[in-house]
């Protein structure tokens, strides 16, 4: 049966409009999505499909060309139509997140920080210069490897901190492993940072470890 056979209370987009993108499924998002389906199989249905392939929705999400277009009822123009909805996503929460105080909120600042640092297969470490409101002045990758001693330098954090006229500072890195437990290296160069930004009157608010679900907060952890 096709969609458009199905009790309004039941299709996908009508479902939205009725309830909200909250109440719809993963297969029922993805299935607005690809707008339609393929023969013998309903946009739903399509859904259902690419889902139980990929494994997970996250794992679609964030495959690359090859592999998304490798499975039916995908190609290269679904692909930029999904490349170019992610990042209106990302921008959207960015200038929301700058026009307020939005960084007193720690699930709002997590959030954040998870879109931009959870897909990178390599440690990336990144600060979020704050004005002293704490609303965004800007968010910069700064350090790619291992993180640790050798790799991050704070004379280059202070140097941009100030170019930047920042008040306060919230660092960030991913651990691509998924766990997001710091290890010890993580709370020494947390140290020498806020060490070294104490010097020129800039606070560290946090240091925040993006894993594959979870995050952790170093603050509220009290290895700050």
């Amino acid at each position: 049966m096709a969609i458009r056979d199905w009790p309004a209370s039941e299709r996908p987009r009508e479902k939205l409009l009725q309830l909200g993108p909250q109440a719809l499924s993963d297969a029922e998002l993805l299935a607005i999505f690809l707008r339609t389906g393929v023969t013998g199989m309903s946009a739903v249905d399509l859904a259902r499909r690419l889902l139980s392939e990929f494994g997970s929705l996250r794992a679609l999400l964030e495959a690359d060309v090859n592999s998304f277009c490798q499975h039916h009822g995908l190609g290269t123009a679904k692909f930029v139509q999904l490349q170019a909805v992610l990042e209106m996503g990302r921008r959207h929460l960015e200038s929301t997140l700058m026009r307020g105080d939005a960084f007193t909120d720690a699930a709002s600042t997590r959030q954040y920080l998870q879109r931009q640092l959870r897909h990178h297969p390599h440690e990336v470490f990144a600060c979020l210069f704050l004005d002293n409101r704490h609303r965004m002045i800007s968010f910069e990758p700064m350090f790619r490897g291992t993180i640790d001693g050798a790799s991050v330098y704070p004379r280059e954090v202070v140097k941009l901190a100030l170019k930047l006229n920042a008040a306060a500072v919230i660092f960030a890195h991913n651990h691509p492993s998924g766990v997001a437990e710091p290890s010890q290296a993580d709370i020494q160069i947390t140290q020498r940072l806020r060490s070294a930004l104490e010097l020129v009157d800039i606070r560290v608010l946090d240091h925040i470890i993006v894993g594959d679900q979870h995050s952790h907060s170093l603050a509220e952890h009290g290895q700050l």
